[in-house]
């Protein structure tokens, strides 16, 4: 290729990632939807988006270190204390059950459907028995399951995703070694291999122990450390044992986020950067590999052997799975219809049928558009079901916003009564015991005692909370708070405006945005409550009477705004408002 054409596809191949994504969030659906078409019709339509043309050999093992960097920030969120009693249980024997079965099924089918010796459908097999944060995670984001649903789900994705590796290599070195045949599989290259993985971790870790703890690097040298530990450790262990580096990077990013002592933030702007660039990358790349030529033949064979796989192998694991435990039939019911494969297949396909084509392995050549097509098929079934169906079975969190409000003045107990009136799932917290009991009083959510406590803890996440509303009488803790709760929540934290003469310890702009604006600051609202102001709730389309001011706009599809200092806010046909009444006997405002 031309230097030109080379840079074409480069740019065309980013362009075309985040192009991706960027339209997929506007449509409010998975990117991984957008993705795959993307890349193949690239692929299908253009000679320069061509990975295996623009990289050459290079090409496989970027797609393993890169799964690795994924890998590794999905360790980083996974909290140990959470995969304790059923969870655990479930998850193992998802994984257990899962591989067993998967595998098992395509190896009987695979020659049937596709014509391939045993051999090639046992690698399909234990290819497609991996599922992956990177498309696990974001189906559960636009699902919103409960608590318990996810933690499972996620566990389970990020696990087996390395175990299926090395299954995988595993597999193609006893085809390989057995002369083209199944083989045998080899325990003994199993665990070596899982033995090498964790030796990776246990280096890994220890290497970012030194830079983070006792260099106590910066954020934006730690970052680095870290990316440089990954990259090194993952590509040193598939250096001596194919796809051993998976392990490694999740068993590094485990341990980093459980080890006592690191304090990793709960959010990760580098990491979540890249991780997403990634993301779109590999995809784009991998389904440009994927020609129309040989994707026809396998598309009515793969179709079929996706129904058995969603409904019937899946299932059958999760209700084997849950036998025992606390899940109860809805929960088991959704666990049973998520299974979507990811980047891990894909980048395993790529990597192991190009070396056992090479060896000479008849149907070898297959592998990757099967592969492809699964992924595909997955990803459209659950990404259009998943939601109708966990709503179906009573899983889903509401889709409404669920604002966390902090405080226990009467005013901020009489806003979050607006907004709950306005069709809001609201959750309030407060320190003192008389505030808290005003708070049960007016029969609004009371968050628990230790809540501010998980939300000040670097590696926690308040799970469910939208958004934080920081409305106490401490000017000094309510800008505190705001800076701590950034990492720890999904959505965005708020604080109201301090008293212009507080004497605030702290600089009083940091941290948060400030709400409602100048004129509303933290007295004023107190003030004008006490002498008789209120919260009011109206529809948009109501002429808002005058000396009313908007203080948040509740969207028609439950999304909550407020106004700040630097943000007025449009409300549009079908939104509700919550506007501040004057008070009784004063005249009109602006």
């Amino acid at each position: 290729m031309t230097d030109d054409e080379i840079l074409s596809g480069i740019g065309l191949t980013v362009a075309l990632a985040v192009g991706s994504q960027i339209l997929a969030s506007r449509l409010r659906i998975p990117a991984l939807i957008v993705l795959l078409p993307a890349g193949f019709a690239a692929g299908a339509l253009t000679d320069v988006v061509r990975p295996d043309k623009l990289l050459g050999p290079a090409f496989p093992p970027l797609v393993s270190v890169s799964v690795a960097l994924i890998l590794y920030d999905a360790g980083l969120g996974l909290d140990l204390r959470h995969l304790k009693g059923a969870t655990r249980n479930v998850v193992v024997r998802l994984m257990v059950l899962g591989v067993l079965l998967t595998w098992g099924t395509v190896m009987v089918l695979g020659p049937t459907l596709f014509g391939v010796p045993t051999a090639v459908a046992s690698m399909i097999g234990m290819i497609l028995v991996v599922s992956g944060p990177t498309v696990v995670g974001p189906l559960l984001e636009h699902v919103r399951p409960s608590d318990k649903v996810r933690r499972i789900l996620m566990w389970e994705g990020s696990l087996i995703d390395p175990v299926g590796g090395i299954l995988g290599a595993v597999v193609s070195h006893s085809i390989v070694s057995g002369g083209l045949r199944t083989g045998h599989f080899r325990f003994g290259s199993f665990f070596a291999g899982i033995a090498v993985g964790l030796a990776g971790g246990a280096v890994g870790a220890a290497l970012l122990w030194f830079t983070l703890r006792l260099l106590r690097l910066g954020e934006t040298l730690g970052t680095l450390a870290q990316l440089a530990t990954v990259v090194v450790v993952a590509a040193g262990c598939d250096m001596v044992f194919d796809d051993t580096g998976l392990i490694a990077a999740i068993v590094t990013g485990l341990t980093v986020a459980n080890l006592p002592g690191f304090d990793m933030p709960a959010r990760r702007p580098f990491f979540e950067t890249l991780v997403q660039l990634i993301i779109g990358l590999l995809f784009i790349s991998i389904s440009a590999t994927v020609t129309p030529k040989s994707v026809g033949p396998e598309l009515l064979p793969t179709l079929a052997l996706v129904a058995v796989l969603v409904l019937l192998v899946r299932p059958l694991v999760a209700l084997l799975s849950a036998i025992r435990t606390d899940l109860v039939a809805r929960e088991r019911a959704f666990i049973g219809w998520m299974a979507p494969r990811g980047i891990v297949a894909a980048s395993t396909a790529t990597t192991f049928s190009a070396s056992l084509a090479t060896a000479g392995l008849r149907g070898a050549d297959k592998i990757l558009p099967i592969t492809f097509l699964v992924i595909v098929g997955t990803v459209v079934i659950y990404a259009l079901t998943a939601r109708p169906v966990a709503a179906r079975l009573g899983v889903a969190r509401p889709p409404r916003a669920r604002p966390l409000l902090v405080g226990g003045d009467p005013w901020v107990i009489d806003l979050a009564r607006s907004l709950r009136t306005a069709g809001l799932d609201v959750l309030m917290w407060a320190g003192g015991g008389q505030e808290r009991d005003r708070i049960r009083e007016a029969g609004i959510e009371l968050a628990a005692g230790e809540l501010m406590a998980t939300a000040t803890d670097p590696q926690a996440r308040l799970e469910g909370v939208t958004s934080v509303f920081l409305l106490t009488d401490d000017d000094d803790f309510n800008v505190l708070a705001s800076i701590v709760m950034e990492d720890s929540v999904e959505g965005s934290v708020y604080r109201v405006g301090p008293t212009p003469d507080s004497g605030s310890v702290v600089a009083p702009h940091t941290g948060g945005d400030t709400l409602f604006g100048p004129e509303l600051v933290r007295h004023a609202l107190a003030a004008r409550h006490e002498q008789g102001a209120r919260f009011h709730v109206r529809a948009a389309s109501d002429p808002r009477p005058p000396g009313y001011e908007t203080l948040f706009v509740v969207r028609r599809d439950g999304r909550l705004e407020p106004v700040t200092e630097g943000l007025s806010v449009t409300a549009q046909e079908g939104d509700t408002l919550v506007l501040l009444g004057p008070m009784p006997g004063a005249g009109p405002t602006s």
